[in-house]
């Protein structure tokens, strides 16, 4: 199916787009975690304040805020929690920054989000990956830990290790034996859990870092709890950690004046789950069991389920997130996008070229998730049918494309020293051989495919290619067309 326009798109003005999209009858399985759901908030302009008397400041917090963050600390067990309002971003940076100095080495998942690697560029770090298991359904997995203390060992002056779990795609390391690991060697662990902040609020998902050994762990609340985007938190999850500097670079990343209205509906959201969490969480267990039953049997698709998690041994998974394979169906991830988009009106969080991957959380209905399970078994039944797919297919191995796509590439200088040489722009055509001076990624889930310091090979020309060809949304580049490649000159 051919991507068309859709009813809202005809409105030219932000406001009124929002506005109309906000009428129609298109499904979110996809953040936010609030699920535009009537929560009973008031007109948002009643409360857009500043640091008036009585509402504290949140960068100086002494009475309601600091009292509403040590709400959220209860919460989730931890030392001590701050409130993000420039998202889990803005809590990586600061994380990062707080436990390194200029010139440290650190030790980090190469799937990790480019906020790490914007922090490696901040702070002149010097940067050492670890690589996620490929699964062989083409998803990228957990982070070893063995791969992690071989680092260290080749790596004994690393004061960090730095990693996402669970991934975009759900799947979870092994949290306290990584920071084990760290520990012994001296250094400290930082985990960005933007994807787990429902972590430890049930028993049907994995337990959080923040109680698992790490030293600070950033949530995005906004992703899979009732809370507006951009909201965060991070938490102080040891005694490793010194406060003093945490704050110093919250108040360097935080902007100065953080909006009341996203602090009121973190405030909102804590609350909720206060009063009504073991409720709400239990009833969303039971809707995401039901929906994974309803679609055991398809032929073509496949809903990943608890059983191929445990034939593909991943220490835990996030099963929050609704990961559709395509590859053996005679239809590719984008097609499987936009059959569910247009012709069914659900909209997915992401898609690559062998899957689709949908974001739930405890404001899902029953009606979104049978929307859901109809549109799949349906389009798996006309796929057996042999339903026309108009768009030219470029079929991939799933394993093949992913190995590609974030393969190890040649280091020759670090992030921060490839910013500050001269840069000139390239057809990719004859940047192989060059060095990258920029990162190139797709987003969502915003992991780089190669960043700055790194030799540009054949290889992945090709996969960028590919990548364009599919449909794949790259971002990162400085040429939107992609035509281009800004290197080191």
């Amino acid at each position: 199916m051919e991507p068309k326009e859709l009813e809202y798109e005809k409105y030219q003005e932000l406001y009124e787009r929002l506005d109309a999209y906000a009428k129609t009858d298109y499904y979110p399985f996809h953040m936010p975690g609030h699920k535009r759901a009537e929560l009973n908030f008031c007109n948002p302009y009643k409360i857009d304040l500043t640091e008036i008397e009585g509402f504290d400041n949140l960068h100086h917090a002494e009475e309601i805020l600091l009292k509403s963050q040590e709400r959220l600390s209860k919460l989730y067990q931890s030392i001590k929690s701050y409130y993000l309002i420039n998202g889990s971003t803005c809590g990586i940076l600061s994380a990062v920054g707080a436990l390194t100095k200029p010139k440290d080495r650190i030790i980090m998942a190469r799937n990790c989000h480019k906020a790490v690697y914007h922090a490696a560029k901040l702070f002149g770090l010097k940067t050492e990956y670890v690589y996620p298991r490929l699964m062989e359904c083409g998803i990228q997995g957990e982070i070893d830990p063995g791969e992690v203390e071989r680092a260290f060992q080749k790596y004994p002056d690393a004061s960090l290790v730095v990693l996402p779990s669970p991934t975009f795609d759900g799947i979870v390391s092994e949290i306290s034996k990584i920071a084990g690991i760290a520990h012994r060697y001296g250094a400290y662990c930082i985990v960005d859990e933007a994807h787990g902040a429902h972590f430890s609020l049930s028993s049907f998902f994995p337990e959080s870092a923040v109680r698992q050994d790490a030293d600070l762990v950033i949530q995005s609340l906004h992703k899979t709890l009732p809370s507006f985007t951009q909201t965060a938190a991070l938490h102080i999850a040891s005694d490793r950690v010194d406060i003093s500097k945490v704050e110093e670079m919250l108040g360097i990343f935080q902007s100065s004046s953080p909006s009341y209205i996203l602090m009121g509906g973190i405030d909102r959201c804590i609350g909720m789950l206060e009063r009504s969490g073991k409720q709400l969480f239990e009833q969303y267990a039971a809707r995401l069991a039901s929906f994974y039953k309803m679609c055991e049997n398809l032929k073509y698709l496949h809903v990943l389920a608890e059983k191929d998690y445990e034939t593909y041994q991943v220490p835990g998974v996030d099963r929050s997130k609704i990961v559709i394979l395509t590859e053996n169906a005679p239809i590719d991830g984008v097609e499987l996008y936009q059959l569910l988009l247009y012709q069914y009106h659900l909209q997915m969080e992401m898609f690559c070229v062998h899957y689709v991957l949908g974001m739930t959380s405890i404001m899902d209905t029953q009606e979104g998730f049978e929307r859901l399970a109809h549109a799949l078994l349906e389009t798996d039944r006309r796929l057996g049918e042999g339903l026309e797919i108009k768009r030219e297919l470029k079929f991939v191995c799933a394993k093949d494309f992913l190995q590609k796509a974030y393969a190890e590439r040649e280091k020759v200088m670090e992030i921060s020293e490839a910013t500050y040489y001269n840069k000139e722009e390239v057809l990719l055509a004859d940047s192989i051989g060059k060095i990258c001076a920029e990162s190139i990624y797709l987003y969502p889930p915003g992991i780089p495919m190669i960043v700055p310091g790194e030799v540009i090979s054949e290889e992945m020309i090709e996969v960028l290619a590919q990548c364009q060809r599919i449909g794949l949304h790259i971002q990162g580049m400085q040429d939107k067309k992609h035509q281009k490649i800004v290197t080191v000159k």
